[in-house]
């Protein structure tokens, strides 16, 4: 195999998974109207009865303002309440409503949760070389200065559903 032929299968293989996050972004918000990082959140407050923005912030890996602008369209679509606490009322509590608890009862799983199944099975060696090569990957397409939390989806991570729908129409055709 010539070195052309290795870069385009290296190329072919980034078009693979490029592609494969935008099906499972694409499945989740057609057949759930939810994003991945909505999602994501959602898992990150049913873990702990009357969350704060802030502990969602640093379990997601999310900025404040971020998890905040997911929040506001959570609210919107009645997936999340925001509540005064009862003991503190300096403090908001975020909690699940009835049509989030149905949802999640689903066992949706994000494209980030399979991943690291897989990748959790792996030899230590086999992890090690598979970061060391996606580092480098990064680093060649300028991207190592990137910040990026770990959610596998593309376009924004505060987009709603329906603004991911329009760009998958749209990026389509």
């Amino acid at each position: 195999m010539t070195g052309t032929d290795l870069s385009e299968n290296v190329i072919a293989s980034l078009r693979q998974i490029i592609r494969s996050v935008d099906l499972h972004s694409r499945k989740l918000a057609k057949e759930h109207g939810l994003t991945g990082p909505q999602l994501l959140i959602l898992k990150e407050i049913s873990k702990k009865e009357g969350i704060t923005v802030g502990e969602i912030a640093r379990g997601a890996s999310l900025s404040q303002a971020t998890v905040t602008s997911i929040l506001d369209r959570l609210v919107k679509l009645d997936m999340v309440s925001r509540e005064k606490s009862a003991r503190d009322k300096r403090r908001t509590e975020v909690r699940l409503t009835g049509k989030s608890r149905e949802l999640l009862s689903r066992k949706m799983s994000l494209l980030q949760d399979d991943f690291i199944e897989e990748f959790e099975a792996l030899k230590e060696w086999e992890k090690q070389m598979l970061l060391s090569s996606l580092t480098r990957i990064a680093a060649m397409m300028g991207a190592e200065k990137i910040v990026s939390p770990p959610i596998l989806m593309s376009g924004p991570i505060d987009a709603s559903a329906n603004d991911l729908a329009a760009y998958y129409d749209e990026s389509s055709k």
